[in-house]
Formats: C-alpha cells, structure tokens, sequence
C-alpha cells in the first residue's frame, strides 16, 4: 500500500473511532410478551377462568401469530418454567421438532415451542426464578388488624381486578386478551397492587416494603437471567407472565446496554 493510502485509512480509523462507530458492537434487541397463563395453575391472587385456546379458530391465530413474531429473527428464546427442568423442556422441544411431541395448553408450547422453531432456533432457555418469590404471609397477617382500611382496600382491588380479567376472557377474543396482556395501564394497575401495600408497618416492621421487595427481588433475579443471554448482537424473546413482564419492562427500558422492542405491533 502506498503511503497516500495509508494516510487515509488512518484518517478513515481516526474518524470512526472518534465517532464512535468503530468502538460501539450491536445492542442486544429484547422483546418482553407479557401473556396470561394458557393453563392456568391457579397459584395467582386473581382467580380467572380462562379461555379455551385449543379452538380450532385460536389454534389458527397462534399459528399466525407465532409465524409474525418469528419475524422478529429471535436467535435466543426465554420461557418462564422451572431452571431445574431446562434439560427436560429442552428434550420435549427436540421432540416438537421432530414432529413427536403434542403441544399442550401452556403458552410454553402454544407460542415459546411453535416461534422457536419457526425462528429456527436450536435451544430454549428458562428466564424463571424459584427460589425467591413474593414473601406475603407476614403481610397478610399483620393486615387485618393494624391496617384494615388498607386491607379493604386491597381486598377491593382484587376483586376489581378479578372481575374485570373474567368479563375480558369471557368476551374478548384471545387476540385481543394477548394484546391487553401488553397493555401499559394494565402494567400500571398491576404494579399498583404491591404499591398500595408498601406502607404497611412502616412504624415498626416495615412489612409490607419488605413483602413489595420480595417480589421484586425475584424479577430482578429473572431480569439477571434476560441479562445473561441478551449478549451484544442478540435478538431475545422473552414470554412471561404478565405480572413479571409488568416490571421487566421498567428494567429493560432503564438498561443502558440493551434495547426494547414492542411486541405490541405483531399482535
């Protein structure tokens, strides 16, 4: 190479890294889909009666709408199930791939199994967290006679909850139940329930920040395991619970280090 040339691609390399281009490698690309348990275990505070997608015309849409967010090109694909069993969920997933496996009612199969190998991808992966969860027998005890008004009050709001999630199951389609499961307010409402019960014992025990820390506590746990495989240049997809993709959301709009996208326009 002649010295002229080499002039410029040493200008050419300065520029770059002056601007930042050179130095900077591609984000990672993280889309949360908050959904509602398709078979639902009933371990939640709101009991909901849920709806059959096993349906000949909710089978069509989950087809169509595993084959439009495997447009997003994930490389990685999280599930909430127990860590422990990733070896086990891994073995099902080859046997889906080689045609021998039913998929049964949980979102796990129904839309984690059916996008990952539509994206052609080789593994799936647990996000979940087992060994820390919402810390809440202390809080309910302690409710009833130091804090009535805000037991009341939460005992309202569950019920408001409750009655709202059954009337949407009972007449929304399950395309619109999957897009209010990513709706922002519902999110707000959400996170709302642990607010109301935050204050409590804030004179002496503080047990309701400690029962509000426990459950953050575990996102964040599970956010750690989002973080693990969100390496630079990856393309996750994440399916959850809508209660934990509520606060995940405020962790990955907040991370420095990866990017959002909305899985509200593919559905």
């Amino acid at each position: 190479m002649n010295s002229g040339r080499k002039l410029a691609v040493l200008l050419l390399g300065c520029l770059l890294a002056s601007t930042g281009i050179a130095q900077q490698p591609p984000t990672a690309q993280v889309m949360l889909f908050g959904v509602f348990h398709f078979s639902n275990p009933g371990r939640d505070v709101v009991k909901t009666k849920h709806i059959n997608v096993l349906t000949s015309d909710n089978q069509a849409y989950l087809e169509e709408l595993s084959a439009r967010i495997a447009g997003f090109e994930p490389t990685v694909v999280l599930l909430e199930f127990n860590p422990e069993r990733e070896g086990e969920m891994q073995a099902r997933y080859e046997e889906y791939l080689d045609g021998e496996l039913e998929l049964p009612v949980n979102e796990i199969y129904q839309l984690g199994f059916r996008i990952a190998r539509l994206a052609g991808v080789d593994s799936i992966h647990s996000f979940d967290e087992r060994e820390v969860g919402w810390e809440a027998e202390a809080l309910f005890e302690y409710m009833p006679e130091k804090a009535p008004q805000i037991k009341e009050s939460f005992d309202n709001l569950i019920e408001e909850i409750t009655t709202d999630s059954q009337n949407a199951h009972d007449t929304l389609s399950l395309a619109d139940l999957l897009r209010r499961s990513n709706d922002p307010e519902l999110d707000r409402i959400n996170k709302s329930i642990y607010l109301l019960t935050n204050p409590v014992g804030a004179d002496d025990s503080f047990v309701g920040a400690d029962s509000a820390a426990s459950w953050w506590h575990r996102n964040f746990r599970m956010y750690a395991r989002i973080q693990k495989h969100a390496r630079s240049g990856e393309r996750v997809l994440v399916i959850g619970g809508q209660g934990h993709i509520a606060i995940l959301r405020d962790l990955l709009d907040d991370d420095m280090d990866r990017e959002s996208v909305d899985v509200l326009p593919y559905l």
